[in-house]
């Protein structure tokens, strides 16, 4: 057994940072605040061979993210990723977990990304994104955390969810939960896409679309799509948006899949390989975000 990440944490101070550089620490040096004017925010981990690896990273940016992880036995690290932003009101937790079974593969790397051209490059090169921007709506630069697995996975199921009811039992049955809202505005629930992870290829999806009339939706049921039940714009008053997938034998296997807020970031994914589909799945609110998977 290599080794894995087994625990990890959040300095938002020169005092928290040295307390856990004495502790075996390492730092990942990127600003998890940079260009907000708040603290300085960085993430650590420790790596190890023990049986307790880290296999999953989960954040909330409500409360009512907050509920299904705590539940199903997900760790919160009582630091907000926003601290000092001026912008208490949008705080970011993150969350992780360490699971055994089918579903779960320990995390052997964790990295830290500012800008669209590492993000794609990461993305191409086999590493899992966290899809939440850390300076979700307070500004700043675009920051994600990315994760490294210690095999190759791939994406065997997906779902989606207009409510937060079945958060505990998705977590449960291991689902990653893609933490960005494709009904990012002002009206209507929250809605999330999840996935669930193989680490063998036959057992994986080989591709996915996006439905945003009822044409659209006819042809891929016609051609052996599988729809997801949630509207992906529900209550925007926008029309419905569906995702779809499919399994076909001989086709390449989806290796991971993420949404994208930021347009020069789908330019980029698309310039490194990466599949953007160009449907807006939050049509009729004040952001574009699209759909991006890589076989």
């Amino acid at each position: 057994m290599g080794d894995y990440v087994t625990d990890i944490y959040v300095s938002v101070n020169a005092l928290e940072e040295q307390q856990l550089q004495s502790q075996g620490f390492f730092i990942i040096d990127e600003n998890l605040n940079a260009g907000t004017g708040g603290n300085r925010v960085f993430l650590w981990y420790k790596l190890g061979s023990n049986s307790k690896p880290i296999t999953r990273i989960q954040a909330s940016f409500n409360d009512e993210m907050a509920v299904g992880l705590g539940k199903a036995g997900y760790h919160k690290i009582k630091r907000n990723l926003n601290s000092g932003a001026g912008c208490e009101c949008k705080e970011i937790y993150l969350w992780y977990y360490k699971g055994r079974g089918r579903f779960h593969t320990p995390i052997e790397d964790i990295s830290v990304t500012t800008n669209s051209v590492n993000e794609a490059r990461k993305f191409r090169n086999g590493w899992e994104r966290l899809a939440c921007d850390l300076n979700r709506k307070v500004g700043g630069d675009w920051i994600h955390i990315w994760m490294k697995r210690s095999e190759q996975t791939y994406i065997c199921n997906v779902d989606a969810t207009d409510s937060f009811g079945v958060d505990k039992d998705n977590f449960k049955d291991g689902y990653i939960r893609i933490d960005e809202d494709t009904n990012r505005g002002p009206n209507g629930s929250f809605v999330f896409l999840w996935y669930r992870q193989t680490t063998n290829p036959e057992q994986a999806l080989t591709d996915l679309k996006i439905s945003t009339d009822n044409t659209e939706r006819m042809s891929y049921q016609q051609q052996g799509y599988s729809s997801l039940y949630a509207n992906l714009n529900d209550q925007s008053g926008a029309g419905q948006v569906y995702m779809w997938y499919k399994k076909s034998r001989g086709d390449n296997p989806i290796e991971g899949m993420t949404v994208i807020v930021n347009d020069n970031t789908c330019q980029e994914y698309a310039k490194n390989g990466v599949k953007v589909i160009d449907k807006n799945l939050n049509a009729g609110n004040c952001n574009s975000m699209f759909l991006a998977f890589k076989n």
